[in-house]
Parts: C-alpha cells; structure tokens; sequence
C-alpha cells in the first residue's frame, strides 16, 4: 500500500477512536476517490447505514462535462442534508475519515450544512 494511504488509515482510525455515530446524532463518513465523492450516515449502536448519496448517484448526477469535482462535492452535501432531513434527523457528527478538511471534503461539509444539518 502506497504510504500516504497507510497514513490517511493510521488518521482515520485515531479519528474513529473519538467520534461514533447513535440514532439521535449519526454519523456523517465522507469518502473521497480520484473520481467520485460518497457520503454516508452511519448509527453505529445499531450498525445500519440510514442514508447515503454519492457522485453516481441518480439524483446528484448531471452533465459530467461542465461539472467540476468540487460542485459535485457541493451536490453530494446537499443531497444528503435533503435525505436526512427528510427522516428528520437535523444534528450529525461529521467523520472526515483521515482526510485533511480543505476542498472537496469541506465543499461536502458547508453544503451539508447550508441545507440545515448541524454539526
């Protein structure tokens, strides 16, 4: 494995020791590819996966030729908030997973927020 994923893992899990996701406040874990950006809500205590949305998914996909990475960040963010406020959970714990909090993962995360989810 190349080291900065080694690295990225060795953050993500010291992240993970920290903050863990419960029904009332879920957790929020961003995953981010070359490509693609994937965001998902996590409750822990009961290990299910309330909602997720990502740069394939039907509802945030568009015209990929004049869509950067981070407006599809910005998507992503916003489609989730839309998700989960559609459940009516409003307050989160966001799980950066390793990654710095700088472009698309802060893109993803003042979107989220600017559609009404706390965190």
């Amino acid at each position: 494995m190349a080291m900065r994923i080694v690295g990225r893992e060795r953050r993500k899990l010291r992240i993970r020791k920290k903050i863990g996701g419960t029904l009332e406040r879920p957790r929020l874990s961003v995953f981010r590819s070359a490509r693609h950006i994937y965001a998902q809500v996590v409750d822990d205590v009961a290990g299910k996966t309330l909602a997720h949305a990502s740069t394939l998914s039907r509802d945030v996909r568009g015209p990929a030729a004049d869509v950067t990475k981070l407006d599809a960040a910005k998507k992503v963010g916003q489609a989730i908030a839309t998700l989960l406020l559609a459940k009516g959970i409003d307050k989160v714990v966001f799980d950066r997973s390793g990654y710095l909090y700088h472009g698309r993962i802060r893109a993803l995360a003042d979107a989220a927020r600017a559609a009404g989810l706390k965190f």
